[in-house]
């Protein structure tokens, strides 16, 4: 009977040792469960955040993105305005010899030449059978001799070089005038005193304005060559 009671004692604390064992084993489980529940929840909480910081993100990006379309449409803007402004300028410059040069041409070759002028023509243009083509800014005729002239914004060492080769094919363009010499005029806004040198070294005429619109930059005494 003893061996009896002692096994079921010997049962009982068994039991109870698997029960205490299971019961912590459980706790764990139930523990680590909660645990992945609680981070389950946290992460999903952090991808709902993380979704909305995308979504202000994609309107971030989409506000970005009206910006620089609106930044371009008015690059685009400015930039047609100031090829416009240019253009204006450009054709402002153009008619510098029309406004400016081209009324006191007759006047300055009276005075300096004591030819008079019975024929002033402007932006003198013709095209040869061979397809080339030449423009002269303005030429005046008298009766012993033809100007021709050439005018700049601002005359350079270059434009004097480009006036001696318009000189040596006027008369290909312009045949009709081969009977009379022809004189060089270059007029600017304004002259550097080198270049001024260099013009009258080409025997050129050489105007930029004054007191009367137009007037002859040349030293005392000079006198044009003719060609």
């Amino acid at each position: 009977m003893a061996a009896v009671i002692e096994r079921i004692d010997s049962l009982e604390q068994t039991v109870q040792d698997f029960v205490r064992s299971v019961g912590a084993e459980f706790r764990k489980l139930y523990d680590s469960q909660r645990q992945t529940e609680t981070e389950l929840r946290l992460f999903k909480d952090e991808m709902r955040v993380f979704k909305d910081e995308m979504s202000d993100f994609k309107d971030e990006m989409s506000d970005f993105k009206d910006e620089m379309r609106d930044f371009k449409d008015e690059a685009r803007r400015q930039q047609r305005e100031m090829n416009k402004k240019w253009g204006e300028l450009s054709n402002k410059l153009g008619t510098l010899v029309e406004d400016l040069v081209a009324p006191s041409l007759p006047r300055v070759i009276e005075e300096r030449l004591n030819e008079p002028a019975y024929d002033l023509m402007v932006r003198l243009k013709r095209r040869l059978p061979d397809g080339r083509m030449k423009e002269f800014d303005a030429l005046v005729v008298t009766p012993d001799c033809v100007c021709l002239n050439s005018t700049k914004a601002t005359l350079r060492s270059t434009d004097v070089d480009g006036f001696v080769a318009d000189i040596a094919e006027f008369r290909t363009f312009f045949p009709e005038h081969d009977a009379l010499p022809l004189v060089g005029i270059l007029a600017s806004l304004s002259v550097e005193k080198n270049v001024l040198a260099y013009a009258e070294k080409q025997g050129f005429l050489v105007l930029a304005v004054g007191d009367e619109l137009m007037e002859v930059k040349n030293q005392p005494g000079f006198e044009p060559k003719r060609f």
